[in-house]
């Protein structure tokens, strides 16, 4: 049998990936913005950005208690 989740750790990761993803958020926005825009940078940041929301969406449905318990 599994054990259950460790709450308190489950929501500390997605702390840790919602401070990630902002920050990625703010570094492609500056990117963006520069005069020598290095577009496979900014691919590679948007890539990670989104594998952040993949993860930050599976802790997130972890948390969420199971209704057919």
């Amino acid at each position: 049998m599994s054990q259950p989740p460790d709450i308190a750790q489950l929501t500390a990761q997605l702390i840790e990936l919602r401070t990630e993803h902002r920050d990625l958020n703010e570094a492609i926005d500056r990117l963006g913005q520069s005069i020598q825009t290095d577009e496979l940078a900014i691919k590679r940041l948007k890539k990670r950005k989104l594998r952040i929301k993949d993860m930050m969406a599976y802790l997130e449905n972890k948390l969420i208690p199971d209704l057919d318990a």
